[in-house]
């Protein structure tokens, strides 16, 4: 099992993976089309793209998730 403290981290990866896996494999296909060379192609943007959307989403998740806890209504009952 995954320790508490390191969810945010285990969260980031798996997300970054999920997101620039596909991001990078539509982009390439859409932009140079699929031949032998796609998986090359493919691979050099993804391990560029990776380590930067892995930092954003260690970053930016926690500030943007409390931004949009300070936007959430109160559920009170009436």
């Amino acid at each position: 099992m995954i320790k508490s403290r390191y969810i945010p981290l285990v969260t980031a990866f798996a997300m970054s993976l999920y997101m620039v896996s596909i991001m990078t494999f539509v982009i390439t296909w859409v932009n140079t089309g699929m031949d032998q060379a796609f998986l090359q192609r493919w691979w050099r943007a993804f391990y560029i793209a990776w380590p930067i959307a892995f930092t954003l989403i260690l970053v930016g998740a926690p500030r943007i998730t409390r931004a949009i806890l300070r936007l959430k209504r109160d559920e009170t009952p009436r």
